[in-house]
């Protein structure tokens, strides 16, 4: 049985009034969740809150929830709108830094020469990297920051982007595309490679 069909399962039974089931997907997706909600809220405390509000919607809602997606991309759109909306309340907005750390930055092509060897140099350009990435990610609107995060931080299909964000395929594909390129061109000078190179 995949994750998916264990997922479809646990939900039924939390569907059906077994609360255990339910918390059995809390602490499946506790920590990943308040990853992904740390790219929006920073101060850990506030995570933690936001996180448990979080679920106590996806709880609320999940006689609604029909299986028609992924349960974690449902789970997911919750916890993005209710970190929007937590900030909103808050009167700030969404912070851009994403946090990328050199593990992180190693998932992007052009940071190929980061992976060969842990010279002080390579440590050094791995935080240079870093640091560019976060500050072009900072710049980004949020749809592409958002889009950029589900998919090259979080792992998401693009089907499970548009679920989450609530829009055509098309549309996922187009910001991805124009993130990477945002993000191509703060990283040339750096990584001296050239205008025509794609990601």
């Amino acid at each position: 049985m995949g994750d998916r069909e264990v997922d479809q399962q646990l939900v039924l039974r939390a569907q059906r009034g077994d609360k255990r089931a339910f918390e059995l997907l809390v602490l499946k997706y506790q920590r990943k969740l308040g990853r992904l909600l740390s790219r929006w809220v920073r101060d850990p405390a506030e995570v933690e809150d936001v996180t448990q509000e979080a679920f106590i919607k996806a709880y609320r809602a999940l006689p609604g929830f029909r299986g028609e997606s992924a349960f974690y991309t449902w789970l997911y759109r919750i916890a993005i709108n209710t970190a929007k909306n937590y900030l909103a309340a808050l009167g700030r907005r969404a912070p851009t830094t994403t946090g990328f750390d050199n593990e992180e930055a190693e998932g992007f092509e052009d940071a190929e020469q980061l992976r060969d060897s842990n010279t002080p140099e390579t440590e050094l350009e791995g935080k240079q990297v870093a640091a560019v990435v976060n500050k072009a990610m900072e710049a980004l609107p949020e749809d592409l920051r958002t889009a950029i995060t589900l998919r090259e931080i979080e792992g998401l299909s693009y089907d499970e982007i548009a679920n989450v964000m609530d829009c055509p395929i098309g549309t996922v594909r187009s910001r991805i595309f124009r993130a990477r390129e945002a993000i191509a061109t703060e990283l040339r000078p750096l990584l001296g490679t050239e205008e025509n190179r794609r990601w």
